[in-house]
Formats: structure tokens, sequence, C-alpha cells
């Protein structure tokens, strides 16, 4: 068959543009992107949750409570949400950056949302927190996250608690105590695997050890 122009044919392929136009972009994955590589994978589980728990608390409350609208019904609401409000304007000055340069960082074409949410008559979507938290909360993410979804998101919230994420910051400050035992001894460097699995073995009996006896001891404080 001829590659003549006339049947259609293109013998080049696809142009660059034309491949650029078929690219679908993902709006999860460009949030990913703004992370440090370390944290994307607890980020992306954050994400899936709560939209996870959108669906289930949307089943039982107003949606546009759940999407960052001024919603206020309560005096201890509109308390909560006014302290978010200060809360974020402190974090940004900090960061020494105006409301209209942090509206373009984050994509947000009309800046007087974050003008409102900082004033504490407006709330931030999930989405928006995440973009917030991957500039003003980089190298502490879940934290941030946790707070602004609490304040802003209660119903959603409310799910997030029952699955246990409140303790996500906690526990990750555990682990890192963890790993910092091991980076704090440069012999743990210099063991052979062999030496590296009997230090291993060793470390794991005496743990579960001592977390049996830690939890024999808190059973006995609370009686």
């Amino acid at each position: 068959m001829s590659d003549d122009p006339k049947n259609g044919a293109d013998p080049q392929g696809p142009s660059e543009n034309q491949k650029n136009e078929t690219k679908t972009s993902d709006p999860v994955e460009e949030i990913l992107e703004l992370y440090p590589k370390g944290k994307r994978s607890l980020a992306k589980m954050l994400i899936g949750m709560t939209s996870t728990a959108v669906r289930l608390a949307s089943k039982t409350s107003s949606v546009s409570a759940l999407v960052g609208k001024a919603i206020v019904s309560t005096p201890e609401r509109k308390k909560i949400i006014e302290e978010a409000g200060a809360s974020l304007k402190d974090l940004r000055e900090v960061a020494g950056l105006t409301v209209a340069e942090l509206s373009e960082a984050i994509q947000l074409p009309d800046q007087s949302l974050l003008t409102a949410v900082e004033n504490g008559t407006s709330t931030l979507s999930f989405e928006l927190i995440l973009r917030l938290s991957a500039l003003l909360a980089r190298h502490d993410p879940v934290p941030f996250i946790i707070k602004f979804t609490r304040s802003y998101n209660p119903e959603v919230w409310a799910v997030l608690e029952d699955w246990g994420v409140g303790r996500l910051p906690l526990h990750l400050g555990r682990e890192r105590e963890f790993v910092n035992i091991f980076r704090g001894n440069d012999n743990a460097r210099k063991l052979s695997d062999a030496g590296f699995k009997r230090v291993l073995d060793f470390t794991r009996s005496a743990f579960e050890n001592s977390l049996a006896f830690a939890l024999e001891m808190e059973q006995k404080e609370k009686k």
C-alpha cells in the first residue's frame, strides 16, 4: 500500500503535538509530583482513603459541605473555620508568600478564595488542602493534611478517624525513632549479612518481649 498523503497515511507517524493532544492529565499524579519522592506513597494513600471517605460521607451529608464551600452551621464551626484560616495565613506568611503568589503556585485562578479562607468565610476542598500541604508543609505534610481536613471537612474526617488516620503521625514518628537507632550506630553498617541477621533476630525477640511487658504494665495501670 502506498504511503501517499492522499490516502490519509502519515509516513512520519503522529507529530509530538498530536501525541500531547491525546494525553489526558491525571490531577492526582500532578499533585503527587509536588511531593518529595519519599512522601508520595503516603500522600497517595491519603488521597485514596479520603476519596472513599467523601463517597461514604456524601451519602448522609450535603455534598456541598465536602467540596470547600462556606457552610457554617454553628458558632463552634464558625470558630473552627476562623482559627483554621488564621493558621493558614500564618503558614503562608512564614513561607514568605503573598496570597497572589500562593494562589498561582497551587494553580488556583481565583485568589479571592484564599482570601476568604484566611478570613474564615470559606473552606477548602481536600484537593486544595493537598496542594497547599505540598507547598507549605512539604517536609511533613501528614499533620497538615489531617489538621485542615478535620477543620474543613468534618464529615470526611469522621470517616478517616474511624479508620485510624489520626494516629498516622504518631506511628510515623515511632518508626523514625526505630530507624534512627540503626542510623546512629556506625557499627551496624559494618556487619556482614549474617551478622546483621543475628542482630535483627535478637532485636525482634527483645522487642516482642518488651512489648508484651509494656502492654501488661499498661493494663495494670488502668485497673
